[in-house]
């Protein structure tokens, strides 16, 4: 559905940007395919973790084998405290699309949204909290502290120049949030006056564009993925998170 499509391409773009760091780079082109043997799970590992992962590859393409790489990744994450609910190695290795999605969504709020190895609840400031659902874009929100923190960052730099955040999903339709969060970190990038009253779809592409030159913050997203009948929160908040490393 339009919803799985656009998680898939906005986590297929995060993790070949994280993959450009491996040595030598790797790339993802069909995420449900290239996920399956377990090497580039272990590669994207490797760069969040600092960890060695890829020594115990194996490559024969039997099932057998790609089931032990896949268990050797969900060992490693469990081990990390990385929440992973109902899942199984077999289903990454069948291609299984919601486990997979599942999976990638799980490693990103661990490693990516987190932000820092201290808890979520330490980076809580109280009366800027939002409700954050327990099922985000169709994946488990299980780490509720993390989402809040990270919505609590973003409303701290964006309601400086009257912008209000309260989800990560309709609040950026207008594209006056990703705005505000570009100024919050160079003023001088963005002039809000004449935002307001411009169309969605212009401010989006105004605001992936400075932050892609200004920022260095890579366009995870698209105008279109915020302008369908569904706006998805994981791929917002992949996005958003970026701005915070």
């Amino acid at each position: 559905d339009e919803r799985m499509a656009v998680q898939a391409r906005t986590f297929t773009r995060w993790i070949n940007l994280v993959l450009q760091r491996s040595d030598p780079p790797a790339a993802v082109h069909d995420l449900f395919k290239d996920i399956q043997d377990g090497r580039i799970l272990m590669a994207l590992l490797e760069q969040l973790s600092g960890s060695k992962l890829l020594y115990r590859f194996r490559s024969p393409p039997q099932r057998i084998f790609r089931l032990k790489n896949i268990s050797e990744v969900l060992t490693f994450l469990a081990d990390k405290q990385v929440q992973l609910p109902h899942m199984h190695a077999s289903a990454v290795v069948d291609g299984d699309p919601s486990v997979v999605l599942r999976l990638v969504w799980s490693v990103i709020l661990h490693f990516q949204a987190g932000l820092s190895g201290r808890s979520a609840s330490a980076r809580l400031r109280p009366g800027l909290s939002a409700p954050v659902k327990q099922v985000v874009g169709g994946l488990p929100g299980h780490d509720g502290g993390t989402v809040r923190a990270l919505l609590q960052r973003v409303q701290r730099c964006t309601s400086r120049f009257g912008v209000e955040v309260h989800d990560f999903g309709r609040s950026w339709r207008s594209g006056l949030a990703f705005l505000a969060l570009v100024k919050s970190v160079n003023p001088a990038l963005v002039d809000l006056s004449a935002s307001w009253s411009r169309e969605p779809g212009e401010n989006l592409q105004q605001a992936f564009a400075i932050a892609r030159s200004s920022l260095d913050v890579a366009p995870l997203l698209e105008p279109d993925d915020l302008l369908g009948r569904v706006t998805d929160e994981p791929s917002i908040i992949t996005y958003v998170s970026m701005f915070f490393q």
